[in-house]
């Protein structure tokens, strides 16, 4: 085992914000194969905030894990929505929490005078979409990272 180095305390967890389609590709990149379930889901009307508490696989650590021949990293973190007017989804059983979704993407419809749509694309044909009068999203990690169970990088058929 190797002593800790100044690189490896260096690093935080991240705390990001979109305000435009850009940034949200980042958030989505960084966001891509997270799983959740239905109970991490909370929409509160009166705040106008759709939030999400999701497992994020550590893309951006990935390749660092690799060099070190260490496992690949989850981090628990809150991917949220404000300015939220409605929500509708799809193929989603809000009744069943214990349903393990995966995100495959966070896409923006951009509408009229900033207004727009967040949809958080979902395998399985799943959807999650939050009308939102202009475009506010945050991806904050709020633990430690963790060994990911599988112990391996999600993999996408080509």
């Amino acid at each position: 085992m190797a002593d800790a180095t100044f690189e490896d305390g260096a690093e935080g967890g991240l705390n990001l914000k979109a305000y435009e389609g850009e940034d949200l590709q980042v958030i989505a990149t960084l966001s891509q194969d997270a799983v959740l379930t239905a109970a991490d889901m909370t929409w509160r009307p009166k705040e106008r905030r759709l939030a999400f508490l999701i497992n994020r696989f550590r893309w951006e650590d990935a390749p660092r894990a690799e060099a070190r021949g260490r496992p690949y990293e989850r981090v628990r973190s809150l991917l949220v929505i404000d300015g939220v007017m409605r929500v509708a989804s799809q193929g989603v059983d809000r009744g069943d929490g214990d349903e393990v979704l995966s995100l495959l993407s966070v896409d923006w419809t951009p509408g009229e005078d900033g207004a727009g749509a967040v949809t958080l694309v979902l395998a399985g044909d799943g959807a999650i979409r939050a009308d939102v009068e202009c475009l506010d999203v945050t991806l904050k990690d709020v633990t430690r990272p963790y060994a990911a169970p599988s112990r391996h990088m999600p993999k996408h058929p080509e």
